[in-house]
C-alpha cells in the first residue's frame, strides 16, 4: 500500500490553506497515495503558537468538510484531515477521517491535552480505529503520541497495521534550524518516532507543518523502529511511501500483559 504525509506550510488565508490542502492531496493521488494524512489542526491553525489562527465558525467547517470530501473522491483517495471540531463543550481538536468516495467515517478527537491548550479547547474522550481495504490503523494527536504511548499502543493491540500521527512540532519565529535527523543533541520527538513503533512493531507516520523552525520531522518509521523515510525539515510537501502491512505483525503489543501488572 502506498501512503501519503501532507507537510504544507501555515496558511495565510483560510481559502490558501484548502488550496494546499488540494494541491497536495492531488499530488499525493498522482504519486499512487491511497491514503494522505494532514497535520494537526490544520485548518484553522493550532492555537496558541505563534502564528495567526484562522477565523474559524460552523460555516467554515462545513465548508473545509464539504470541500476536502469533494477532493478526496475526485481523486479517489482517503483523506486524514486535521481540524477543529466545534462541539456543544467548546472547541477540539480532532482528525476527521474521509474515505475514497467522498464520505466522512468518522473522527478522532484528542484526548489528552498539551497543558498549554487547556485555554483554548477541551478533551474528546473518543477512541477508534478506522479501515482502508480491510487494513485496520489508528489516529493519535500529537501530545498524545509524545507523552502517553498507550494511546498509540491502544491501536496495536486492537490491530491497527499503522497509526497515524497528527502534529504540530515547532516555531514560524525562532528556533534552531535542525541538520540531522533524530541527532541525539536535537529534541526528543523524533526519537519518540521510533519507540512508538518499535514498542508495538507497527508502523508510525507522523505528520507536521512545513514550519521555519521544525523540531520534528513529517516522518514514515517502519515497524522494526528505524526511520523508513522523511521530508527535509522545513520542506513543504507530501512523503509517499510503500508500507508492508505483513511487517506490521503488532508482536510487541499482543503480548502486553496488563494483568501482571497490578497497581496497589
Amino acid at each position: 500500500m502506498l501512503i501519503a504525509l501532507a507537510s504544507p506550510r501555515v496558511a495565510s488565508s483560510f481559502d490558501d490553506g484548502l488550496g494546499k490542502i488540494k494541491r497536495l492531496l492531488s499530488e499525493a493521488s498522482a504519486k499512487g497515495a491511497e491514503i494522505v494524512c494532514f497535520p494537526e489542526a490544520y485548518l484553522p491553525g493550532l492555537r496558541g503558537q505563534d502564528f495567526e489562527v484562522l477565523p474559524f465558525g460552523q460555516r467554515q467547517q462545513e465548508r473545509a468538510l464539504q470541500a476536502v470530501a469533494q477532493w478526496a473522491r475526485e481523486h479517489s483517495v482517503m483523506t486524514i484531515l486535521g481540524m477543529e471540531r466545534l462541539s456543544s463543550s467548546g472547541r477540539q481538536i480532532v482528525a476527521f477521517v474521509i474515505d475514497s468516495q467522498g464520505e466522512i467515517q468518522g473522527y478522532q478527537t484528542k484526548n489528552q491535552l498539551d497543558p498549554t491548550e487547556d485555554e483554548f479547547y477541551v478533551p474528546g474522550n473518543t477512541r477508534r480505529l478506522f479501515e482502508i481495504k480491510g487494513i485496520k490503523f489508528g489516529v493519535v494527536i500529537c501530545h498524545e503520541g509524545w507523552r502517553y504511548p498507550e494511546t498509540v499502543r491502544w491501536a496495536a493491540v486492537r490491530g491497527a497495521k499503522i497509526v497515524f500521527h497528527l502534529q504540530h512540532t515547532g516555531s514560524e519565529k525562532n528556533g534552531v534550524r535542525l541538520t540531522e535527523w533524530g541527532a541525539a543533541s536535537g529534541p526528543y520527538y523524533e526519537q519518540a518516532m521510533m519507540m512508538r513503533s518499535r514498542e508495538n512493531t507497527i508502523y508510525f507516520a507522523s505528520v507536521n507543518y512545513a514550519l521555519r523552525f521544525q523540531e520534528s520531522a513529517t516522518s514514515l518509521i517502519a515497524p522494526s523502529g528505524e526511520c523508513q523515510a522523511y521530508l527535509p525539515h522545513g520542506q513543504e510537501g507530501v512523503l509517499v511511501q510503500a508500507i508492508n502491512v505483513d511487517e506490521a505483525t503488532g508482536l510487541l503489543a499482543k503480548r502486553y500483559a496488563p494483568d501482571r501488572l497490578p497497581i496497589t
